[in-house]
């Protein structure tokens, strides 16, 4: 094998490895690439467009405009695979006319390709992994000027797919800061998870022993994004910190930390932070602007929690008190996010909950919540925490 090959060979395992990493292969079209894709075939008077990926032997269309069946194709002997061999924009004025590709299966076969012209696109890393291409069935040429947009319009499909790859890693990151696991509390089923509208939530809970109580939190950032997933993220630290401090006192100190850190960002948190003590089942519970925690209780009746304060962050002292209540034997905290009454049952949401919850359990209930809003694509993020006192 000569060195050439081993190069190739090298760039070849390197760009592939580049494209698994951005997880983009067979998923559904995305619309700010289609978004592309449709303003490049209207620009350019094509009836075809398409982002194309290469993926091993095959070529894979991440979006496309006047294509029709499967979007993906052989890549030996495809114009895009000669395109990011290239590794600069490859023009074709008459493909039925050109040495190269005259035989070509798009050519001779469907859909009798005449006209081609492609640019490379690069992953975050820089290595060619598809090309932006506009195609047609009859002959023409494109004008510097073209070129150049053709260029330009590439270099915003990249930014699309480095935009939404690091949308998926801020998430997998902020997925990685939820509890692993429920804390073991004697006498207690404990059960909760959250799913984000998009990549990233606005959405937080967290949990954990200390002193033979179990504190808990279920925080609301106004907002969505990675904006609203950096505050998320700063609100669990900062209570993670005061841990040891009397509940009022540990949500007074946030509050006042969050209103200096969003002062300028006219933002705000809702939260519930609560601490349950696993021997006697008595609650104490601190309600900041959030209003969604209810005790159900084992005679299936239910009742709010009411020690509703400010949101966190809105920069106004104001003093906290807590709701205090107890747990007896059957009776279950049941706290939510907002994102949750986008999936419910408008008729009967409270049936809907408590029949989950007697038929599969703190654990069950969460599963099928969770399962809806995937169902349902939720708008909001979606949070569900269940604490049940056994016995």
């Amino acid at each position: 094998m000569t060195t050439v090959d081993v190069d190739a060979a090298a760039r070849e395992a390197a760009r592939q490895r580049a494209l698994e990493q951005l997880d983009i292969l067979d998923h559904p079209t995305d619309e700010r690439v289609d978004r592309v894709t449709r303003l490049a075939r209207e620009i350019f008077g094509v009836p075809m467009v398409s982002v194309t990926l290469l993926d091993d032997d095959r070529q894979w269309r991440l979006s496309e405009q006047g294509f029709d069946g499967e979007r993906e194709a052989p890549r030996e002997g495809s114009f895009c695979g000669a395109t990011v061999e290239r590794g600069s924009m490859l023009v074709v004025e008459d493909a039925a006319s050109d040495g190269q590709f005259r035989s070509n299966p798009f050519v001779v076969g469907d859909p009798h390709l005449r006209f081609y012209a492609g640019q490379p696109l690069e992953a975050p890393g820089g290595e060619h992994i598809g090309t932006l291409c506009i195609l047609d069935t009859k002959p023409r040429t494109l004008t510097e000027p073209q070129r150049e947009l053709l260029r330009e319009m590439a270099l915003w499909v990249q930014s699309e797919i480095a935009r939404e790859h690091e949308f998926d890693r801020a998430g997998e990151v902020q997925r990685a800061l939820l509890p692993k696991r429920a804390p073991e509390v004697a006498g207690f089923t404990l059960a909760a998870d959250a799913i984000a509208s998009g990549s990233v939530m606005g959405d937080l809970y967290d949990w954990y022993l200390h002193e033979g109580r179990l504190r808990l939190t279920l925080a609301d950032v106004m907002g969505k994004g990675i904006g609203a997933g950096l505050i998320a993220a700063g609100v669990r630290a900062s209570l993670r910190t005061a841990r040891d401090r009397p509940l009022i006192a540990a949500v007074e100190d946030l509050d006042r930390q969050v209103s200096d850190d969003l002062a300028d960002l006219h933002m705000f948190v809702t939260a519930v932070v609560a601490d349950v003590d696993g021997a006697t089942g008595d609650v104490e519970l601190v309600d900041a602007g959030h209003s969604l925690s209810f005790v159900v209780r084992a005679d299936d009746t239910w009742h709010p929690v009411r020690s509703t304060g400010l949101p966190l962050g809105m920069g106004i002292e104001d003093a906290r008190t807590s709701a205090r209540l107890r747990l007896e034997p059957g009776d279950a905290l049941l706290c939510c996010s907002d994102g949750v009454l986008d999936i419910l049952d408008v008729d009967d949401p409270f049936g809907q909950v408590l029949r989950a919850l007697r038929q599969r359990g703190p654990a069950g209930a969460v599963a099928e919540g969770i399962a809806l809003a995937r169902e349902r694509k939720a708008p909001d993020d979606v949070t569900l925490m269940v604490v049940r006192r056994d016995a």
